[in-house]
């Protein structure tokens, strides 16, 4: 009698490792903060110890690392939320956390701010806390963590503003324009992080159609003078042979 083929396992089930890393991680930090050990050892030394442990093992850190961030910020902030401490705060230290954590395991600095900062931002947003707040201290947990590591502050900060206006937009309306509004301005010493990020419409599509509008008019205007000073003439020589006549 013949042998039956093998079934396969199905797969529908399977989670995959950045989703695992995600769960990992916001529960670690969530489990954590309730427990009180935030203030024992503060949201920075937790999450950056958090993101390190999790991700010690992983076989792609590159790819897990910008997940395991979000994760930490996101887990941070919720857990804060439900103590009624002060958001802002826990997003600046957060981000600290996850950029030293990235720093220490070899990841891109850049890419990790953009990605904790857009989470902050979007949690705090869920959350119905103040999101404008949370783009500020997302742009300062950054550049505190770039002094810290002797790292391009500047590079590190637009990073984080970029990830902060992304999350913004998706909010849409009011978010956005508190974001980035607040962008706007001087935020740890790094200012106007909006205009190289993202420029606004006003900055780019009207100005240049009024100046041809205006190009076009002046060369309307140099068009005709010719033709009166040319009227002119004209009726000037019909009087001087008027006056001959007579």
């Amino acid at each position: 009698m013949a042998s039956r083929p093998a079934r396969r396992t199905p797969t529908k089930g399977r989670v995959s490792p950045s989703r695992r890393t995600d769960t990992r991680v916001e529960r670690a930090i969530q489990s954590a903060i309730n427990s009180g050990e935030i203030v024992a050892v503060g949201v920075l030394h937790l999450v950056r110890d958090t993101v390190v442990t999790v991700l010690a093992g992983a076989q792609n850190v590159g790819a897990e690392l910008g997940t395991a961030a979000v994760a930490a910020v996101r887990g941070s902030i919720k857990a804060a939320h439900s103590m009624g401490a002060d958001l802002g705060e826990v997003a600046r230290e957060s981000i600290r956390g996850t950029v030293t954590a990235a720093e220490s395991i070899g990841g891109e600095l850049a890419g990790v701010a953009r990605s904790a900062a857009r989470g902050a931002v979007k949690t705090t947003g869920d959350v119905g806390g103040d999101v404008a707040t949370a783009a500020r201290r997302a742009v300062e947990g950054s550049v505190l963590a770039a002094k810290e590591l002797g790292v391009d502050v500047r590079t590190l900060a637009q990073s984080a503003a970029e990830g902060a206006m992304e999350a913004a937009d998706r909010l849409g309306g009011a978010a956005s324009r508190g974001v980035r509004a607040t962008l706007s301005g001087t935020v740890a010493g790094m200012r106007s992080l909006v205009a190289e990020a993202a420029p606004s419409a006003r900055q780019g599509g009207p100005q240049p159609a009024a100046r041809k509008r205006g190009r076009r008019g002046g060369a309307a205007k140099t068009a005709s003078q010719p033709r009166q000073g040319g009227d002119r003439g004209k009726s000037t020589q019909s009087k001087d042979g008027a006056r001959g006549r007579r």
